[in-house]
């Protein structure tokens, strides 16, 4: 046994449950970041995946690394050097979470894999988590998380941005581009401390980006909240999502999909940078 092998030996951290209020003014707040239209925003039912702004972890100062990511925690790997990056996840959904019910979240991990890639090895650590209201599962999500120690793959600072937005057929369209000031308040809406999202000398001189880096869970909730404001009367019952590439502060993204549920967020002239499958009830 060699390589992150050797650090993950033995790791399988017990299952964790966390409760939350539910208190309705973060996820107003996440609208207000959105700019989601009144309409889609005044609701009892949290909207798929918004349970994104409850359950927060708020570690003391002297707990984060010097990355502003917790330096330890529950499900983070024993690896050193460790640097991480949200790579998809999947959401099944029976029922929505209400606002200002008391709702429990049992965590766990269910699966974690090295394999070797062109850059070397990566740790996939999986968590799964049970959302239970009134003491109901509502529904179950599983968030996939890759690993490194070190450095890991080579960036690119100075390498092309794309400049303008790609053409698409899709039958819905949505452009955005993620500016500093937004990437901070989601931070901050999202107890996300990492540097590469709202300091931009750190992205760059340290981490090797070429700018601020937009967050995965931005991506996919426009993807998501096209379908399902283009969707109103339909339900949605699963979401599959997969995040492909990074995307920089400032960069033109056309969010595309259709009443398939094939979404997707693209650059210039046509790269898909995420994708997801949304299935209706």
């Amino acid at each position: 046994m060699s390589g992150l092998d050797t650090y993950l030996q033995g790791w399988r951290p017990e299952p964790l449950t966390e409760a939350d209020a539910l208190s309705p003014e973060p996820s107003r707040a996440l609208a207000a970041v959105l700019e989601t239209p009144a309409e889609f925003a005044d609701a009892e039912a949290l909207p798929p995946l918004w349970h994104w702004v409850h359950f927060l972890s708020w570690p003391r100062h002297d707990e984060l690394g010097q990355d502003g990511h917790p330096a330890g925690g529950h499900f983070l790997p024993p690896i050193p050097d460790r640097r991480r990056m949200f790579a998809g996840g999947r959401l099944t959904i029976t029922g929505p979470l209400r606002l200002g019910v008391p709702a429990e979240r049992t965590s766990s991990l269910s699966d974690v894999v090295v394999k070797q890639g062109r850059s070397g090895e990566m740790a996939f650590v999986t968590v799964r988590g049970e959302y239970r209201q009134d003491g109901e599962v509502r529904f179950v999500e599983e968030q996939d998380f890759v690993y490194r120690s070190g450095e890991g793959a080579a960036k690119s600072p100075g390498a092309p941005r794309p400049t303008s937005l790609p053409t698409s057929d899709a039958a819905w369209q949505q452009p955005f581009a993620g500016d500093p000031v937004r990437l901070f308040r989601f931070s901050a809406l999202t107890a996300n401390s990492h540097r590469i999202h709202y300091d931009a000398p750190y992205a760059r001189d340290v981490e090797a980006y070429p700018g601020l880096v937009v967050h995965g869970p931005i991506l996919v909730l426009l993807m998501s909240e096209l379908a399902r404001q283009r969707e109103p009367e339909r339900e949605i019952a699963s979401i599959a999502y997969r995040l492909r590439r990074p995307v920089f502060a400032g960069d033109p993204v056309l969010v595309c999909g259709g009443p398939d549920g094939n979404m997707t967020v693209r650059t210039e002239p046509d790269e898909v940078v995420a994708e997801a499958s949304v299935t209706f009830r």
